[in-house]
């Protein structure tokens, strides 16, 4: 796989900047939304937990077919075609709030074209990186990735918030609505992939199903996945819950609000800058577990105090979960990129996403049914119980007896098959006793 012209530094820098600024703009847009729905439609916790889920619930409808459909269509047009879709879908907000028309279920709605445009987008983003940039690379241009985005999560809600104190909800998303415009014009100057198509593509089912079993057999794979599930499960909860438990139950300011959801930047910034670092001292593996850990003691301190307390509860809280999440996705997106076969990549991606983003919605849908019936709080206290499995499940893996990821060796070169077996490298072996 690759791509039709040279200047991959180049390349890689437009694909960041594409990126960079899209994010800037759904930072901005992650707090418009929730607001609009708390301030102008005076939406209930559920309603909001509808929102939120309804973000990313594509992810359970067509996570699986996106890797078919990305692995078989010009990449880049499809990445330009979902910025248009997602910019069209969040300027239909302010044009109904001006015609006196926008309802909770047009949020909902917009929401969900979102997901389906963002499973797309994503699937062919993370297959498109390993083409432009070397397997040595991978790892710090995800970390830089990774810290640009915490960057623009710093960045971003604080901008969101000041422009809604000054210009209003509504108004605010507009910023979002141009980020995906300048993307997209970004994104067309980028060559398109050139990847060799065989006379005749095999059934979608079979292909999905080829990647479903070669993540879901995968030793290492496998439980990264599942614990990617769980962590992104207190994601969910915490996309749905976090706007109404700051507002209605710390009561603070939709300024405020932007500040104290800008620490899930500054976390996010931290885990980029550490990855690399925690990983050369410790190993990949060991610090997937010790990341892991860390993201129990994030959920548990989040919903303490009340008043300042409670403020100051939950930064600290948000910057130790989000530290660890970075470290998690980032060891183990560049382990996918490193370890999958070319030609699986595509499938590889969307079926991790498929079912670990697959568990955001449902964590926002359960956390909001929680939340109305006891309390924002309360239903984040229960939320940690989820993030307690992420450590639990890597342990009990064979990754507790590695110190790299990719000691894990194949024993079998073919790929594709859900046959293969998977081994210890002879110094993994060696150390299995003495981990």
């Amino acid at each position: 796989m690759g791509i039709d012209s040279g200047g991959g530094a180049g390349v890689f820098w437009r694909w960041w900047t594409a990126g960079t600024t899209s994010a800037v703009g759904s930072a901005v847009g992650a707090v418009a939304l929730p607001l609009t729905a708390l301030t102008v439609l005076d939406a209930s916790a559920f309603e909001l937990g509808m929102i939120a889920a309804a973000g990313y619930v594509a992810w359970i409808v067509i996570g699986l077919p996106a890797g078919v459909v990305v692995q078989r269509l010009p990449m880049r047009r499809v990445q330009v075609a979902a910025d248009l879709a997602r910019a069209a879908a969040v300027i239909s907000i302010p044009l109904a709030w001006w015609l006196d028309r926008l309802t909770v279920a047009q949020l909902v709605i917009v929401a969900l074209v979102i997901s389906f445009a963002n499973v797309i987008f994503d699937v062919a983003n993370s297959t498109f990186l390993p083409s432009i940039v070397s397997k040595e690379q991978l790892q710090s241009r995800n970390s830089l990735t990774s810290g640009t985005h915490a960057t623009t999560q710093l960045g971003g809600p604080s901008v969101g918030g000041l422009l809604i104190q000054v210009l209003g909800a509504v108004p605010t998303l507009l910023v979002d609505a141009a980020s995906y415009l300048v993307s997209a014009l970004l994104l067309r100057t980028l060559p398109e992939r050139r990847a060799e198509a065989p006379d005749r593509w095999p059934p979608v089912r079979a292909m999905i199903r080829e990647g479903w079993r070669f993540v879901v057999h995968h030793p290492v794979m496998g439980p990264c996945m599942w614990a990617a599930t769980a962590v992104n499960t207190v994601c969910g909860a915490q996309n749905a819950l976090y706007a109404l438990y700051l507002v209605r139950e710390l009561h603070a300011e939709p300024g405020v609000v932007g500040l104290l959801l800008a620490a899930d930047g500054v976390g996010a910034l931290i885990g980029a800058a550490l990855t690399n670092r925690v990983t050369a001292r410790i190993g990949t593996a060991r610090a997937l577990i010790v990341a892991g850990f860390v993201t129990v003691a994030g959920a548990l301190i989040v919903p303490l105090g009340t008043g300042w307390q409670g403020f100051v509860a939950f930064v600290a809280g948000d910057v130790v979960f989000a530290a660890g999440v970075v470290v998690l996705s980032v060891v183990g997106r560049t382990y996918r990129q490193i370890a999958s076969p070319p030609d699986l990549l595509p499938r590889v991606m969307a079926t991790v996403r498929f079912v670990s983003w697959g568990a955001i919605p449902i964590g926002g849908l359960i956390a909001g049914a929680i939340a109305g019936m006891l309390s924002g709080r309360a239903a984040l206290m229960i939320f940690v119980v989820a993030a307690v499995c992420v450590p639990l499940i890597l342990l009990a893996s064979p990754i507790r007896h590695l110190r790299d990821l990719t000691d894990y060796q194949q024993s079998d070169e073919s790929t594709g098959s859900p046959s293969h077996r998977r081994q210890l490298a002879p110094e993994a072996q060696a150390g299995m006793s003495n981990p």
